[in-house]
């Protein structure tokens, strides 16, 4: 059977030891009828001549349905019966032996879990990867933990078909958006299930619509501003302008305009969380900006989520003191981000006064702001971000992250306009690093982006009025 990468698609592996009142046969025509791409059987208990039965059964059932049927591991088998194929480990049969048995019309696959372990598998001829664990599995409590970063980057180098296998389920298989994968290898998910067809019709579905979501998506945790200048409003707009999609969790809701906030109303830390669940499992950021939560309640179950779906590119506009060095929150609500959200960020994006709070310096130069970075770096263990203003150095920021540090310089724009420019900032990272930007492009993109909106000078309201975040367009 000639092999197409749409044959990982929905890669299901099983054994005898899924069977409950049904035979294998059963249960893999269930899985058949269900859509599954690829059937593996990893049969390690029954004695040889068993085993060959069992397979050849599985074989004429697979070929039945058009999908093909490869062996795990035992190489000499998937000759024996004319397998499509064999799929084997890094302490497998050596894969130059293993092709030399099998020839080049058949299929062979290979697990690796690091970069190195792909390219090689690559170059010495596999027609497909198996990456994983991608998460913690049962069936095998002894694999290798791969990241979501590695398993990017094995599909960005390697120019071979890549399959995610290990503890993927119906609830976490969208946490794979994004990461560049042809399919995924799904066991228990599959085989334990109560309804074998259905699962794995839910499952097909559920991978179909990953590799077709193109756009790239952000989610914005914030308050509203009724105004539109800053908040939510500013942060959808920002993404939009950048080809994002953009979803919202409210964490409040305000009374204000360009003169002040008149009014708040927070939303229970119960009614955040059916919030980012419902994001969360149904479109998959590919990045998260936090922009200003002040109870400890919304603080920790958003830290609980986010933990909870494993978010990625988490920007985090750490709003507790005013440009003016007004405090915003209280003391509990600061304690409360330092402890369970800011170590979860990639970047935290603090202004002068901000990074005081968080370092305990007192900054007035360049060099303190070096200083406090690099202090609050160590301290959190995320990039950062210190956005200098007009307070200090025109509009020249900072950013420090694994012991180095760059400078980003700007130039200070005439205007009164300026309502929501913390927001605007970390939202438009957002947007590009859901864009796969780097951390340092995207800063660097972001702050032409502000620039721009700046210099538009849209003048609206009796106050501090908004950007034209739409300038662009």
């Amino acid at each position: 059977m000639k092999f197409d990468k749409k044959h990982l698609l929905l890669y299901a592996v099983t054994d005898r030891s899924w069977l409950k009142e049904e035979t294998l046969f059963e249960q893999v025509e269930k899985a058949l009828k269900g859509g599954a791409t690829l059937i593996q059987l990893r049969e390690k208990d029954l004695n040889k001549e068993s085993l060959k039965e069992e397979a050849l059964q599985l074989k004429q059932l697979c070929h039945y349905y058009h999908v093909p049927f490869i062996i795990n591991d035992n190489v000499q088998l998937a000759k024996e019966i004319d397998a499509d194929g064999v799929h084997i480990g890094q302490d497998d049969m050596a894969f130059e032996k293993a092709r030399s048995l099998l020839g080049n019309d058949k299929i062979i696959g290979v697990s690796a879990h690091n970069l190195k372990e792909a390219q090689d598998a690559y170059e010495k001829g596999a027609d497909y990867l198996g990456i994983g664990a991608v998460f913690s599995t049962q069936t095998k409590k002894d694999a290798t933990h791969v990241s979501f970063e590695t398993l990017k980057e094995i599909c960005q180098k390697v120019h071979i078909p890549v399959v995610a296998i290990g503890g993927i389920s119906h609830d976490n298989i969208i946490q794979l958006t994004g990461s560049g994968v042809d399919g995924v290898a799904v066991i228990s998910a599959i085989f334990a299930s109560e309804n074998i067809e259905m699962a794995t019709k839910e499952l097909k579905e559920k991978m179909k619509r990953i590799l077709q979501q193109t756009m790239p998506v952000a989610l914005t945790i914030a308050g509203s501003d009724c105004s539109g200048g800053a908040g939510i409003q500013a942060d959808l707009k920002t993404m939009l302008a950048h080809h994002v999609y953009g979803m919202s969790a409210i964490t409040a809701l305000t009374a204000q305009n360009t003169t002040g906030v008149t009014d708040i109303m927070d939303v229970s830390a119960e009614f955040l969380a059916k919030q980012l669940d419902s994001i969360f499992t149904d479109i998959y950021p590919h990045a998260v900006k936090i922009g200003m939560v002040s109870k400890k309640e919304i603080i920790i179950v958003i830290a609980e989520k986010l933990k909870q779906y494993h978010a990625r590119n988490i920007v985090i506009d750490p709003v507790m003191v005013a440009t003016s060095g007004a405090k915003l929150i209280n003391d509990e609500a600061i304690h409360t981000l330092k402890e369970y959200l800011f170590p979860l960020a990639t970047v935290l994006t603090p202004n002068i006064f901000e990074a005081e709070v968080l370092s305990g310096l007192y900054i007035q130069t360049e060099e303190d702001m070096i200083k406090a970075a690099q202090m609050i770096n160590q301290q959190y263990h995320c990039a950062v971000l210190l956005k200098g203003g007009h307070h200090l150095n025109d509009a020249n920021d900072l950013l420090y992250q694994d012991d180095h540090y760059q400078w980003y310089r700007g130039k200070r724009i005439e205007t009164d306009n300026t309502h929501g420019t913390g927001c605007t900032l970390s939202s438009a990272i957002a947007s590009y690093l859901a864009k796969g930007e780097t951390l340092d492009l995207a800063i660097k993109h972001a702050k032409e982006y502000i620039s721009g909106a700046l210099l538009a000078q849209l003048d609206l309201g009796s106050g501090s009025g908004p950007m034209d975040h739409g300038f662009g367009l």
